[in-house]
């Protein structure tokens, strides 16, 4: 099995041990996306709406450095610290994914890293 790390400087650094990015017979796995500007590396103030924007942003760039786009994820996993947020990242979410979307999971977490309001990591077919 072969496995290829993608990286961009139009995504957030990893802020730990981890790849931006993982590509590995035929998928490209992301790591959870921050809404972690990338010039500055901090989580801009904003609503949710502005975060949700930066998030899914993160992933288009971390998708075109892999060569692919938004439209080949197949599966997506929302991690929100406040579900009562899930409406109005869904309409964000619908601003980005296209039909047929990606399957997806959503849940709130108790936390996230630098204390974010929300983290997206996805999977893409090559």
């Amino acid at each position: 099995m072969s496995k290829k790390t993608v990286k961009t400087n139009r995504a957030p650094a990893a802020i730990g041990p981890y790849s931006q990015a993982v590509v590995s017979n035929g998928l490209l796995f992301t790591s959870g996306q921050l809404p972690i500007d990338p010039a500055t590396g901090k989580i801009p103030d904003g609503s949710i709406e502005d975060k949700a924007h930066m998030v899914f942003k993160n992933l288009e760039a971390i998708a075109k450095a892999a060569g692919t786009t938004l439209d080949h994820a197949v599966k997506t996993t929302v991690f929100l610290a406040d579900i009562g947020n899930f409406q109005a990242v869904n309409q964000v979410y619908a601003q980005y994914f296209n039909e047929p979307y990606p399957a997806r999971s959503a849940f709130q977490v108790a936390a996230l890293p630098l204390g974010a309001d929300l983290e997206v990591e996805a999977i893409f077919q090559l």
